[in-house]
């Protein structure tokens, strides 16, 4: 049985505060630590009204002074909008504060738009340095080597374990050439999965931190006790992803019957092709989904999204992804 692992963005939900979002994230963290999840991760995003985990690392160390065993980490540092120095610093003080439960994933993308980008003081063509950028992390987080210039206190010789995030071809190649455990966002762009799943692999290279591949799929899960229920949770989902497209930032909305009267058919199709790798239904039916997922993609990890409005129907849909997974 391959782990399951959580992504969280927080999510803000229409009336309420960042301050309840991010309380709830921590008791959904201890919940499913309690439940077996491996690993629980938080992303970096800017200038959402309805995501909480900007401030991704303060975020991290929140969640991880409120559990005691789960992995936590960042999935994932948007790297072109900060210095690697800085993450360095960040991701060390974590690291040192709660040892060998610390990951750092690494995004290319600025998790924001341009406008967000040029107020975030950073180069709009940052992205172009990320390999550079990756390795530099790479070298702050090992031992201090004679002569060097600076070092990252504390980070330096605390090796936390990196990992390349990635929705395009881009990604796969550059965590097959440094040998570095990759994750797919196929939770909300799914297009390329199998040819950068494949391309990670066949040009995947050891490396000091990893000896063989080690691919995690992003996905959506949202199970209830009946797929009707689940259904109708999922209808928050959907208009989340309807109301991008609109370039409307909104919160969390409550879930609606008739997902049918929100989106136009142009909308519905661009929609459900963002949302393909989504895992809707009872127990039964979540599992027998994602067991044929899993046979077809190989992948190591999965790393269930979950963005339900109601906090005691997502903390119940992790639940019983959990019991139905392990049994």
């Amino acid at each position: 049985m391959i782990p399951l692992s959580v992504l969280d963005l927080a999510p803000i939900r229409t009336g309420d505060t960042a301050a309840d979002a991010l309380r709830n994230t921590l008791d959904l963290a201890q919940h499913c630590e309690r439940w077996g999840y491996r690993r629980y991760w938080l992303a970096e995003h800017h200038n959402m009204t309805g995501i909480a985990s900007a401030a991704t690392s303060v975020a991290i160390g929140y969640v991880a002074g409120g559990t005691r065993t789960i992995r936590v980490g960042a999935g994932g540092v948007m790297l072109p909008n900060h210095s690697p120095l800085v993450i360095a610093e960040q991701f060390g003080t974590l690291e040192s504060l709660y040892p060998g439960r610390i990951d750092l994933g690494l995004g290319r993308a600025p998790g924001t738009d341009m406008v967000t980008l040029r107020a975030l003081r950073r180069d709009p063509h940052a992205a172009e340095a990320f390999p550079d950028d990756v390795l530099e992390l790479q070298a702050l987080f090992g031992p201090v080597q004679p002569g060097q210039a600076y070092r990252a206190v504390p980070g330096a010789g605390l090796n936390v374990p990196l990992w390349i995030l990635g929705s395009s071809l881009y990604g796969a190649q550059l965590a097959a050439h440094l040998g570095l455990p990759y994750a797919f966002a196929s939770h909300f762009a799914p297009d390329a999965l199998t040819q950068a799943l494949a391309i990670y692999r066949e040009r995947f290279r050891p490396s000091a931190q990893l000896d063989r591949p080690h691919a995690m799929v992003g996905i959506n899960v949202v199970a209830a006790d009946t797929d009707d229920e689940a259904r109708r949770l999922f209808s928050t989902i959907q208009q989340r992803f309807t109301d991008m497209m609109r370039n409307a930032r909104s919160q969390l909305s409550a879930p609606i019957d008739d997902i049918e009267s929100y989106w136009t058919p142009a909308e519905k199709a661009q929609v459900s092709r963002m949302l393909a790798c989504s895992f809707v239904g009872s127990p039964g039916t979540v599992r027998r989904e994602l067991e044929r997922f899993v046979e077809t993609t190989g992948a190591d990890e999965l790393m269930a999204a979950s963005a339900i409005y109601d906090h005691a129907a997502r903390l119940r849909s992790y639940e019983l992804l959990a019991e139905a997974w392990q049994h």
